[in-house]
């Protein structure tokens, strides 16, 4: 098994996962790091300034995927 590491990127700052946690694959990592972003975002209060989210997935051997969302606002229609 390998251990992936969970950092999380808000906005500007980075918050790395020093402990990461062991997994089967590759696969199941993505789906951790999917579910973790999931729940960050359906935790947002709906007037928080929106800001890119991401959690970058990371093994001993060096960086794996980026899960990610990006909120833009279309400006207003006249």
């Amino acid at each position: 098994m390998t251990r992936y590491y969970f950092d999380i990127r808000d906005g500007e700052a980075l918050y790395r996962d020093d402990e990461g946690m062991e997994l089967e694959d590759q696969r199941a990592a993505e789906i951790e790091a999917a579910t973790a972003l999931a729940g960050m975002a359906r935790d947002l209060s709906p007037l928080d300034e929106r800001h890119h989210m991401a959690i970058e997935v990371r093994t001993d051997a060096g960086s794996v995927l980026q899960a990610a969302f990006i909120f833009e606002t279309a400006p207003p229609r006249p």
